[in-house]
């Protein structure tokens, strides 16, 4: 599978500095150190339905990460999955009696549209699930061989209690951990499993419904999370940077995912920080396929609105925060975006030396992407207030908004 094309960024002056962002494992800011080659794994759609802004916010907040990390002169290495077989993808299919896999082509497709439009970086590695499949029964058969699987009915199930660090994610009770793995796909009602929480690994052929070689394991699909963990191990190893998405995959997704890996490797942790984006909602609740109170991007293009004033609508909000799109917060990026616009468009203007440095600080504490916006609001203000004769200022700013920020102006 193939992601979409990268847009330029361009080199500033000096380099940024480490970034200090807030992992939920450890419940406090931690500060990275990845070396020379950054690697970082970000959960990636189901195709079922296109790119709503809850989607943008979060892909918005892991590429500042990377951005934040090309500041400071390393490579980045990004990987992406795309979740394209699960149980809503074929009962969406079902419902619109349209073929699965068509359904899949054409939202990844649309997906990629809404990525290159915001200027959201591509992962290197861009991987179906589907395609992952013959390197997902080697982590399944293995994880029944360590005596961490068991099978119940054909299905292949995984034994949270096998790994001595499950909880270390999402530091939840097993209340907690119980009432949301039956709100975000889990089943732990399920008569016979040894432990509730126990999540799938592999489903056994069921009528009507696509299903693929598993070798000892019988005819089937993959789980939600060994998918992720088959590509992270494959093209990150163990240890990597960041495991990032939205706050609504600390658990299951990423706590399963972080189990399933330390049995495997027998290493700990999967990642060094666990990192996610808060929630975005409308109408006083949480943007939601299965609700359907969804804003598109590409709706929002369709319409004529300029990709960098969603960006920097996007930009408006913390990343950890939870906030609601409304018509107001659309409004106040196209007037934001228009005034930067005008005060670079000037042949010169007030030295933006100290302003590249002070998105660089904002970024780089846990990606404060608000008061970024503030500091070039600050420049831009004094653009049209005082003016200056610094020829190059502009150019700067440009470049540092572009860069830093992922906003062309």
């Amino acid at each position: 599978m193939h992601a979409w094309p990268a847009s330029e960024v361009p080199a500033l002056p000096g380099q940024g500095r480490d970034l200090r962002i807030h992992d939920t494992a450890t419940g406090g800011l931690v500060t990275l150190d990845p070396g020379p080659v950054a690697r970082i794994y970000v959960c990636g759609i189901t195709p079922y339905d296109a790119t709503h802004l809850g989607h943008a916010a979060t892909y918005n907040a892991f590429d500042l990460v990377q951005r934040v990390w090309l500041d400071t002169k390393r490579q980045v290495h990004y990987v992406q999955n795309v979740t394209d077989v699960d149980d809503p993808l074929l009962q969406r299919a079902d419902r619109d009696g349209v073929d699965w896999v068509a359904l899949a082509e054409k939202e990844t497709a649309l997906f990629r549209e809404d990525m290159t439009a915001l200027r959201m970086l591509p992962p290197q590695h861009y991987i179906g699930a589907v395609e992952a499949i013959p390197g997902i029964v080697p982590l399944v058969e293995r994880l029944r061989e360590l005596g961490a699987a068991y099978e119940l009915e054909g299905d292949i199930y995984f034994s949270v209690e096998s790994d001595p660090n499950f909880g270390k994610v999402s530091r939840l009770d097993a209340a907690a951990m119980r009432l949301l793995s039956a709100e975000r796909g889990g089943d732990p009602d399920r008569p016979g499993k040894k432990n509730p929480l126990d999540p799938m690994l592999w489903m056994a052929a069921r009528p009507g419904e696509p299903s693929w070689d598993g070798g000892t394991l019988g005819r089937g699909r993959p789980g939600w999370h060994i998918e992720c963990v088959a590509i992270a191990l494959d093209h990150l190893g163990m240890g990597f940077d960041v495991q990032g998405g939205g706050s609504d995959l600390a658990f299951p997704h990423h706590e399963m995912g972080a189990s399933h890996a330390q049995v495997l490797t027998g290493e700990f942790p999967m990642a060094k920080a666990y990192v996610h984006a808060g929630m975005v909602a409308l109408h006083g609740e949480k943007m939601s396929k299965s609700k359907g109170n969804l804003v598109f991007v590409s709706a929002l293009r369709r319409d004529g609105v300029d990709p960098a004033a969603i960006r920097l609508a996007l930009l408006a909000h913390h990343y950890r925060a939870d906030w609601e799109w409304t018509d107001q917060v659309l409004q106040d990026a196209e007037a934001r975006l228009a005034r930067w616009r005008a005060a670079v468009s000037r042949p010169d203007g007030p030295s933006a030396d100290a302003l590249v440095e002070e998105v660089r600080e904002a970024l780089s504490n846990d990606l404060d992407a608000p008061a970024a916006l503030a500091a070039v609001d600050r420049w831009a203000a004094r653009q049209e207030q005082e003016g200056g004769t610094d020829t190059g200022a502009p150019g700067v700013v440009t470049r540092a908004v572009d860069a830093l920020l992922g906003v062309a102006l």
